[in-house]
């Protein structure tokens, strides 16, 4: 048996892509000893709206990464990230296209919680970056990281495949690097088109990993979702030891 470390839960956050708390409520209490964080979407949000699935996931022993991308102007950010903030999350995001001053009034009212900037979705590929922002993925990533810095934000939401190019730059060291199209080789890659392994990204510089559909619908051969959990904690661990 693999003797993981401390941390290593802390580094995967599950996505809880459900529409209603009956659904989430079984994933919660299974899945918070082995994983950092819970990460409530739109799907949740708009079903049964922000506070309350907020304070479900509390309410189940889980820490909540509030994936609401925000994308407004900068007073409407602003005040939407008091709101947030103060429901005691850990994690909640602006999306980067709403522009530096946004991001910075996001990061003035974060209070405790870290501030993470949505840089390109892990859905696009270069043609769809091309289309959307005028660049590759990769240069638009580095545009929005640059951003992100100015704007005191905490970390980056980008894909593994960004992070090989973040990783050497020094400006970019602290940031936290949450990676989601992460797809164990086990797992489908869905809807997503840039994606790397646990073990894969946590090489190439992930502090943390976004992961959902490979830990709430497993293939039959892992098990269970706590199965699905703690193989990822293995491949997690076996870059630490």
């Amino acid at each position: 048996m693999t003797i993981m470390p401390e941390n290593a839960a802390e580094k995967l956050l599950f996505a809880l892509d459900v529409d209603a708390l009956a659904k989430a409520t079984p994933f919660i209490e299974a899945l918070s000893p082995y994983v950092g964080c819970f990460k409530i979407g739109l799907e949740l949000m708009n079903a049964v709206g922000t506070p309350q699935a907020v304070q479900h996931v509390l309410r189940h022993g889980g820490q909540v990464f509030a994936d609401c991308k925000l994308n407004d102007i900068p007073n409407t950010v602003r005040g939407a990230s008091r709101v947030i903030s103060a429901m005691g999350v850990k994690y909640f995001n602006v999306h980067a296209s709403s522009g530096i001053e946004a991001i910075k009034a996001a990061a003035e009212e974060k209070g405790s919680a870290k501030l993470l900037v949505v840089t390109v979705l892990t859905s696009l590929d270069d043609t769809a970056s091309q289309g959307i922002f005028g660049k590759t993925a990769r240069d638009k990533v580095l545009d929005f990281a640059n951003e992100a810095i100015e704007g005191g934000a905490d970390g980056l939401i980008c894909s593994s495949q960004e992070l090989e190019l973040l990783g050497p730059i020094p400006e970019f060291k602290n940031l936290l690097k949450v990676t989601p199209g992460i797809r164990p080789t086990w797992a489908q890659s869905d809807d997503q088109k840039r994606t790397m392994t646990p073990k894969e990204a946590i090489q190439a510089g992930a502090t943390h990993l976004v992961i959902g559909r490979p830990i709430s619908n497993p293939p039959r051969g892992i098990g269970s979702p706590i199965d699905a959990a703690k193989a990822i904690l293995e491949e997690i661990s076996s870059c630490q030891l």
